[in-house]
């Protein structure tokens, strides 16, 4: 992705001219504001097109050593991302989880390889592959999961307006896929709380 001064002001004039054709007029408030959102696009909402999350979480990994490990999950990470069809943002939680092979990462370098993934232009379905395959590639792992339960705002603004709607996906990867997608859904789910009633 360009980042140079030339992308920065062609985005700029891009932005102005849009308004432009939607009747606005560039005085006042609206003054900057093609440079505003031009950086705000670079800087942010596609600023995961640069970094590798894969190798994010192989630099920051450590060696557990040989023998069997168990499944290591990080729940209720905030996320947003831009949903590539109306360029609006979807935003909720991301829930993701390994089985080791023997390189396990620190919980600061999964959230930060889930929003490498998220900062960018992509549907939903695919962002859960990307982060689950991320991880598989990353680790070497023997098996990888990524639930996303996202509000889009594309859905809550326009058309049906469905303003609580929460859109849910699960991606499986390795062994979750091949052999244990009932206990992917539970490590994503987690335990039911005490005000929950418990079917006998």
């Amino acid at each position: 992705m360009a980042r140079d001064a030339d992308a920065r002001e062609r985005a700029a004039r891009a932005i102005e001219a849009f308004l432009d054709a939607l009747g606005y007029t560039i005085e006042g408030e609206l003054v900057g504001t093609g440079r505003r959102v031009a950086d705000t696009w670079i800087d942010e909402l596609v600023a995961g097109e640069r970094t590798d999350p894969a190798a994010l979480l192989r630099g920051g990994a450590l060696d557990l050593g040989e023998g069997a490990h168990g499944v290591v999950v990080l729940r209720d990470v905030s996320i947003a991302t831009m949903c590539p069809h109306h360029l609006l943002p979807s935003h909720g939680k991301v829930t993701l989880g390994y089985l080791p092979n023997r390189l396990a990462a620190g919980l600061g370098s999964l959230a930060q390889a889930a929003e490498a993934c998220a900062r960018r232009l992509v549907l939903q379905e695919t962002l859960g592959e990307t982060i689950a395959r991320a991880v598989m590639k990353g680790l070497d792992a023997r098996g990888a999961f990524c639930r996303l339960q996202l509000v889009h705002t594309c859905f809550a603004t326009r058309g049906e307006r469905q303003s609580s709607s929460v859109v849910d996906t699960l991606a499986l990867e390795g062994v979750f896929e091949q052999e244990m997608r009932d206990v992917a859904m539970l490590m994503c789910s987690g335990a039911p709380s005490s005000s929950e009633p418990r079917t006998p």
